[in-house]
């Protein structure tokens, strides 16, 4: 476990957007809690330091937990700054009038105004929320956010390099099986050389040596990767830069055992030297009597 537990409790205003917060924090690799009750908390702190395993945390606390927010905030106090854990709060805010509109457009009643004016019920959530929001070492105000900004905003604060988000799948596939409908980019190198007609080649795959030699040393596949590695590293930084938290690559052949298997590994080996990488080689294994052709 890292030396010291993270703790971002977010709260806020009721419709502030909470929930699209704690999604934000989920794709940072927090463990999220939305919640939890009160009562819970000293317990759920013993499970965590005896885990060993979790070393991010991010609790949602509103209303509907139905706990005094000035006891939330006594407790905070016994654990922020201890060898174990430090804590941070994260409230969200916004305008009276974007509340009352986003409530409208949802048409969901607001927990404090149940059976009363929508107003009545933000008036006296911000009265409640007041000494909480005095603690917070960090206010965002939502009025003029749309939801991926506010995403955005959580990101620059909270995102280190080794919580960064954005990571490349690069994937492999046979055509003869189906295009891999989770990618966003396909590739088609079916117009290089096909090992699988050499027999010394055709059992093997890209990921051996005899094969990923004879793919690129091909003249056609040098040219052809040149431009396809630099395409890429001009428009992934894009792609980050619209929030994107996975990019799938796909590069196909006519089997996916020999031509895209050796080119994906290229790729990933190259790319994993600015991004995370993954590489998925989907159709490796497969023959051709196993497509199922009914």
């Amino acid at each position: 476990m890292a030396d010291t537990l993270e703790l971002v409790v977010i709260t806020g205003m009721s419709g502030a957007g909470k929930t699209v917060a704690m999604q934000s924090f989920e794709d940072l690799g927090y463990f999220c809690i939305d919640n939890l009750p009160l009562t819970l908390l000293p317990k759920f702190w013993e499970l965590v330091k005896e885990s060993g395993k979790i070393s991010k945390i991010a609790l949602v606390m509103d209303l509907r937990s139905r706990a005094f927010y000035d006891e939330i905030i006594e407790m905070l106090s016994g654990f922020d700054n201890t060898e174990f854990m430090t804590t941070k709060i994260l409230f969200l805010d916004a305008s009276d009038a974007e509340l009352v509109s986003r409530y409208k457009e949802t048409r969901r009643a607001h927990p404090l105004a149940m059976e009363g004016r929508l107003m009545d019920g933000i008036e006296k959530e911000r009265e409640l929320l007041n000494d909480i929001k005095t603690q917070a070492q960090l206010v965002i105000n939502t009025t003029d956010l749309s939801p991926r900004q506010l995403r955005e905003e959580i990101f620059h604060n909270f995102e280190t390099r080794e919580t960064a988000s954005f990571h490349v799948e690069i994937l492999s596939f046979g055509f003869k099986y189906g295009l891999p409908i989770d990618a966003d980019i396909v590739m088609d190198v079916r117009f290089l050389p096909n090992p699988h007609y050499i027999p010394e080649l055709k059992p093997q795959t890209g990921l051996d040596k005899a094969v990923y030699d004879y793919v690129m040393e091909q003249p056609a596949t040098e040219g052809f990767y040149t431009k396809f590695e630099s395409l890429l590293e001009s428009i992934l930084p894009g792609y980050e830069a619209e929030g994107k938290t996975n990019l799938t690559i796909a590069i196909g052949c006519t089997g996916g055992q020999h031509r895209s298997v050796a080119l994906a590994k290229r790729l990933s080996e190259e790319l994993k030297v600015t991004y995370p990488v993954n590489v998925t080689h989907r159709d490796i294994n497969k023959s051709k009597e196993s497509v199922n052709r009914s």
